[in-house]
């Protein structure tokens, strides 16, 4: 992330006070929110909603990813309940496999939303490739020795059920 925050300047960014960190892309057209935290002994006085809202003023659409729901893990059932009153929206055709080039373990992770006009499904999937190619596989290769996978194994389409468009490659 500092790599990013130094050489991608221009649109990688960070705002940090002592309560919290959030890190974020900002493009012409989106935002893509890449590590939000904040402090246990902050949380409930609505130092998250802040920052959302600051982002939110932007006018243009907020993208994160989050592990889906697991009920034995409350804090992945809190945060789905934070986003979701911000009025953040699950993309159910937007399919994102995060691998890990340390363990080769595939996390599967949801794409959530907000968006002040009425954005497709289709838009956040464009916004998140480009996400993915420009932001999560930088210099994996230099960094890792290995390169995450490729866009259309990574970031996937559903037109309709059973059908999956990839991503082109490029």
């Amino acid at each position: 992330m500092e790599l990013l925050l130094k050489e991608k300047a221009e649109i990688y960014h960070k705002d940090e006070g002592e309560n919290h960190v959030i890190m974020y892309v900002e493009t012409d057209d989106f935002v893509f929110v890449d590590y939000l935290f904040v402090s246990k002994k902050a949380r409930g006085q609505g130092l998250g909603k802040q920052l959302l809202e600051k982002l939110k003023a932007k006018e243009k659409p907020i993208i994160l990813e989050v592990e889906p729901i697991d009920y034995e893990e409350t804090d992945t059932v809190k945060r789905n309940r934070f986003y979701a009153r911000e009025g953040f929206t699950h993309a159910q055709s937007v399919g994102y496999r995060k691998k890990s080039l340390a363990t080769n373990k595939v996390n599967e992770l949801e794409i959530l939303y907000w968006s002040p006009t009425d954005e497709s499904e289709h838009s956040i999937y464009e916004k998140m490739k480009h996400t993915y190619e420009n932001i999560h596989t930088y210099k994996d290769q230099d960094l890792y020795g290995q390169s995450y996978d490729d866009v259309d194994q990574a970031v996937t389409f559903k037109k309709s059920v059973g059908e999956i468009e990839k991503a082109p490659n490029g």
